[in-house]
């Protein structure tokens, strides 16, 4: 009868617990990356085949993938896989791990939990700038126009290439008169060149992206030449006339004035075609003429002066080049075009490199563009990439600022559940390591708690009735005690 009593209070005092854990598990039923706890049981030592009652064996936590939700909020993010946030707290030092994504933005522009700690990661090692003045480092609000934003990446390492000028269209003025037959242009060819230089720059960047192991090998711009020395006799009054055909347009220029006048006005005429630079030795009758979008060719034919052809000769062919160096070279082009223009041009490249897996970033990640030197005294829209990339908006520039580390655990039920959704690595869960490949990220969203209803109610049930069944046993023993004590009076 004792031993009875005995195992109805092991029962009841192990079945409180069991509706306790189950309880916690219904009550985070909606804690964002809350893990269900599970709860196992075992029966206590027995003597002469009596067993003693009921214990606790254990109560591990159920790493699970929860359903991810969508949010539609910029800075929730979700695991899909294995592995946890890293987090670090601002006043001890210490780092805790977490499947909680509802991230914020703290008063300083750092990424935090919801707890003000920090999350974890890597930030651009380095950063190019290349700009018409050394004292622009910034895009300040100078840089008005827009010219490109965009990655280029390998397995290991994203370049992150933003690219501005100044308003080139309210600053571009005509060449001085002085100029003239020398690579003259006027505002409005200048402003054309710029366009089109523009469109190639993107064009060479996307090349680039799509290969960009590709070896490194700089463009060239396609030079030709007109010698018109033998023919410049023709040239005596306005029914005369020299002309070149390019690109199948011809350029014709009459007699005005005198010979050299005319070879100028040529040369002009040529140099405000878009795409082109023109100039001419008055004195040998020779012009040149230069592609200003590198590794592009074009047709030069039938120069003429009057009904007489001139030789035409190729000084260098065009060349597309690969690589860093043919975006470079494109990128010099439209900065020549672009200060040609009276303008400036600032470009900003954040070199992220992350392909180290023995590695778990330990950098905090600042939101804040001006804090980055990036962009003076503005926030931006802050946006996360499914390989856990960090992005700051501003216009039409996506600013590449971090990278947010996973970590996993060789044994995950080892890690201590200090409450807040955080957990701490202990000795028996082992050293943290890199787990960004282990799985995806999921932006604007974040990871439910893995709780089944169904089953969490039935267990409550179960365990109620254990409870009231071994609630039972000890009210039957008492009454066999009473009855027996009762019986020896």
């Amino acid at each position: 009868m004792i031993g009875a009593l005995w195992n109805g209070m092991t029962g009841i005092y192990t079945f409180d617990k069991a509706i306790s854990v189950e309880s916690n598990n219904a009550s985070n039923s909606n804690t964002v990356g809350h893990k269900l706890d599970d709860i196992t049981f075992e029966d206590l030592m027995y003597k002469s085949r009596y067993g003693k009652g009921v214990g606790t064996q254990s109560i591990d936590k159920q790493f699970t993938q929860g359903y991810i939700k969508p949010t539609n909020v910029n800075l929730d993010v979700a695991i899909e896989g294995d592995g946890f946030f890293v987090l670090n707290d601002r006043k001890t030092g210490e780092t805790f791990y977490t499947r909680a994504g509802n991230f914020q933005q703290a008063e300083d522009g750092i990424l935090e939990s919801q707890n003000n700690l920090k999350v974890l990661g890597l930030t651009p090692q380095n950063r190019t700038i290349v700009s018409s003045n050394a004292n622009d480092s910034s895009f300040s609000n100078e840089f008005s126009r827009q010219i490109t934003s965009l990655d280029i990446s390998n397995d290991t390492t994203v370049y992150n290439v933003n690219a501005r000028a100044t308003d080139f269209y309210s600053s571009a003025v005509n060449d001085l008169n002085t100029q003239k037959g020398n690579n003259y242009k006027t505002a409005s060819s200048k402003i054309n060149d710029v366009e089109l230089l523009k469109s190639d720059y993107t064009e060479k960047l996307k090349l680039f992206q799509s290969n960009p192991d590709a070896a490194s090998v700089p463009s060239l711009s396609q030079v030709s030449q007109v010698n018109f020395s033998s023919l410049l006799s023709q040239l005596n009054d306005e029914n005369d006339y020299i002309s070149v055909k390019i690109n199948n347009s011809i350029i014709r220029e009459n007699f005005d004035t005198d010979v050299e006048t005319t070879l100028k006005n040529l040369a002009d005429r040529i140099s405000n075609s878009q795409g082109f630079k023109s100039s001419v030795d008055t004195n040998t009758g020779i012009l040149t003429i230069e592609g200003l979008v590198a590794g592009k060719e074009f047709t030069l034919i039938d120069a003429n002066v009057n009904s007489d052809f001139a030789p035409v000769s190729k000084l260098q062919n065009a060349t597309l080049g690969s690589g860093l160096a043919m975006v470079q070279t494109s990128r010099d082009a439209l900065k020549n075009a672009i200060e040609n223009a009276d303008g400036k041009f600032l470009e900003i490249t954040n070199v992220l490199a992350y392909g180290n897996n023995a590695v778990i970033g330990t950098s905090e990640i600042n939101l804040r563009l001006n804090a980055l030197g990036l962009v003076p005294d503005a926030k931006g829209e802050v946006s996360i990439s499914n390989d856990g990339f960090v992005y700051v908006s501003n216009g039409d520039n996506d600013f590449l600022v971090g990278k947010i580390s996973t970590a996993n655990f060789k044994n995950v039920q080892g890690l201590d559940a200090e409450g807040g959704n955080y957990f701490r690595a202990t000795r028996e869960s082992g050293a943290a390591y890199n787990a960004d490949k282990m799985n995806t990220m999921v932006s604007n969203s974040l990871e439910n708690a893995n709780i089944n209803f169904g089953n969490t109610l039935s267990t409550l049930l179960i365990y109620q009735k254990a409870f009231e069944a071994n609630s039972k046993s000890i009210t039957t023993s008492d009454e066999f005690i009473k009855a027996a004590i009762e019986m020896k009076r």
